[in-house]
């Protein structure tokens, strides 16, 4: 799944094409002396896109809807599963003296529901990765949007990915206040209206049979 900062490029590349096209002349003009380049004060932010989507309330809530759909499919398959493991046991545990016929047919009925349960949950992994990428792309798409929008309101003149499946990031070294991970989350998390899911049940803890005292 490509994950980078895909949006805030393509956002940069059409501005400045869209700013060209408005500034271009409707007849030909003769060409400007160029201008001397200039060096301007870097401020470079750090911005972990991938994990910054994810986190978001809407991701968050996104990635649980999805769950939750696919939650009938999946104990669906596991029922499937442990069927076939079943049958594999029954036939584990045949008298030797089984004949042949009926040990071939129920390897074929084995074999008949191994090829089900490894097509269904196939299709299911596949449906649930293109849903995952499609809500994935339409908060991203946003988030950059808002990325983008912060960094050019606090004045920074670089924004650089370091998270996503990037085979090798282009950042060796970066000041951790640079980083506006958590900032572009709360700003995106204001103007979507998307309220935070709630805090995950704790876990009960297990209770443990006290020892035995030693006996005198």
């Amino acid at each position: 799944m490509k994950r980078t900062l895909v949006f805030a490029t393509a956002l940069a590349a059409g501005l400045a094409t869209s700013t060209l096209l408005a500034q271009a002349p409707a007849t030909p003009a003769a060409p400007a002396p160029a201008a001397a380049p200039q060096a301007i004060p870097a401020k470079v932010a750090i911005i972990a896109f991938e994990q910054a989507v994810v986190a978001t309330n809407e991701g968050q809530k996104a990635v649980a809807e999805i769950q939750k759909k696919y939650e009938p499919k999946k104990s669906a398959i596991d029922t499937q599963a442990a069927e076939v493991d079943s049958l594999q046991k029954q036939v584990q545990a045949l008298p030797a003296n089984t004949p042949d016929e009926e040990r071939a047919n129920r390897l074929k009925t084995i074999d008949t529901k191994q090829k089900a349960l490894q097509r269904d949950a196939e299709d299911a992994q596949n449906s649930y990765q293109s849903d995952l990428q499609d809500a994935y792309g339409k908060v991203a798409q946003k988030v950059g949007a808002t990325a983008v929008k912060y960094v050019e309101a606090n004045g920074f003149t670089l924004l650089l990915n370091v998270g996503g499946q990037q085979a090798a990031s282009p950042v060796l070294w970066f000041a951790q206040t640079t980083d506006v991970t958590q900032a572009v989350i709360n700003e995106y998390n204001k103007v979507s209206g998307v309220a935070a899911p709630p805090p995950a049940a704790p876990t009960p803890a297990r209770r443990t049979t006290p020892a035995p005292a030693p006996k005198p």
